[in-house]
């Protein structure tokens, strides 16, 4: 190798190190979950966990309780890496697919037909959303 090409080389591997370094000190210094956030995801698990929905995850169907447990563990993973600051991030990030296998998850409620986890956890939490937002007298 030319001692052209190996400058070359080691001025991209340095570069490609700094990126990293950033890149990694940026997530180490993300803030924590919101309080507000944070309420949220709660209110979207613990409506998922009174469902009565099923939830579909790497070829099962698991019963809401347990979906609510799967769910809170991968919100710690992410959470721990200040990966997540809002319920729509955790939707995204955490509860929309599996890490493992990359199959979307599903959510099959009663006799209704399976839908992805993400379309329902957003129609939910524009439920709770609306239901948050104050009311105004006519």
């Amino acid at each position: 190798m030319s001692v052209l090409a190996s400058g070359s080389l080691r001025q991209m591997l340095r570069f490609q190190f700094s990126v990293l370094s950033c890149l990694f000190a940026a997530a180490v210094a993300a803030a924590p979950l919101a309080p507000a956030a944070k309420a949220e995801i709660d209110a979207l698990l613990s409506r998922l966990e009174t469902s009565g929905c099923q939830f579909h995850r790497n070829g099962s169907w698991h019963n809401a309780a347990d979906a609510k447990a799967h769910l809170l563990a991968k919100l710690k993973y992410f959470e721990d890496r200040g990966a997540v600051q809002s319920a729509e991030q955790f939707i995204e990030l955490a509860a929309s697919s599996s890490s493992v296998s990359g199959r979307a998850y599903l959510v099959k409620c009663e006799s209704g037909a399976a839908v992805p986890s993400s379309v329902w956890l957003q129609s939910q939490l524009q439920l709770i959303r609306s239901a948050a937002r104050p009311t105004t007298p006519k």
